[in-house]
């Protein structure tokens, strides 16, 4: 071994580009090859399956739910958890 993490072969996809594909995915925006490849690993990845099937139920769930119909300080939660989550995703530069 040579110390190199190994490179997935050009059909395949590491874990951590199919979580960033999850979203096009799931809104069906992902090109027929990208989408191909993404469904490849799923078949071969249970952990990112489990990941693909929380979010669709979290979607479904969270799609029936309306702005107005969340307590004040309930939606003041929500855009802090998403900020803080935007944050450790999008650092910025040092």
């Amino acid at each position: 071994m040579n110390g190199h993490p190994r490179q997935p072969p050009a059909h395949e996809i590491t874990c951590l580009q199919a979580v960033n594909l999850v979203t096009e995915y799931l809104d069906g925006n992902l090109p027929d090859d990208a989408r191909q490849r993404f469904e490849t690993h799923l078949a071969e990845c249970q952990h990112c399956t489990e990941h693909v099937n929380q979010i669709r139920i979290t979607v479904e769930l969270t799609g029936q739910v309306r702005d107005e119909e969340l307590a004040p300080a309930v939606r003041e939660d929500l855009l802090n958890l998403y900020w803080r989550w935007f944050s450790d995703q999008h650092p910025r530069p040092a």
